[in-house]
């Protein structure tokens, strides 16, 4: 994995851990290590997938089954560009957990999720269709916010992610 991929997928894991591990102080059981196991594999077929093409999350997905056998951590793997069913961050926290903190981080700096569009689409913005997406896929992790927002009792967008809790 290139360092740029492998210091990306370390920052998402902070935050998603974070998110996992705040869940538990407030009475919700997550697994922290399955949410940082997923976080930190989930770009795990990122750079095969830029020489050879193909979806990075489902490849990605089909390594992390293939060699844990644990259909969470790749389900969040799978998952972390888009999830195609409602947001509920309390039977699918893994996931969204992994989808909201990728999108945090903009390469190797969390940033805010404002940045992290404006990033996106100016790199893969480059047809409607890419621009559809690149806003569909905005508008589900705002909404995945305001759920951690309202499981964890503080605005996850409102944290840096530099002290390893949430504030």
């Amino acid at each position: 994995m290139p360092a740029h991929i492998r210091e990306h997928s370390l920052l998402v894991a902070r935050i998603a851990t974070a998110l996992a591990q705040a869940a538990c102080e407030a009475g919700f059981p997550v697994p922290v290590q399955e949410v940082r196991a997923s976080a930190l594999l989930h770009d795990l077929a990122k750079s095969y997938t830029i020489r050879h093409t193909g979806s990075h999350a489902q490849l990605g997905a089909a390594w992390v089954l293939a060699e844990t056998g644990n259909p969470r951590i790749a389900q969040g793997v799978a998952h972390h560009v888009w999830w195609p069913w409602p947001v509920d961050v309390r039977r699918h926290f893994l996931p969204m957990a992994v989808i909201y903190g990728d999108k945090r981080v903009a390469h190797d700096r969390i940033v805010t999720l404002e940045e992290r569009y404006h990033d996106l689409m100016d790199r893969y913005g480059t047809s409607p269709k890419n621009i559809a997406g690149i806003e569909r896929t905005q508008t589900q992790v705002l909404e995945i916010s305001r759920a951690f927002t309202q499981l964890l009792g503080c605005d996850p967008d409102a944290c840096a992610f530099d002290s390893g809790r949430l504030v």
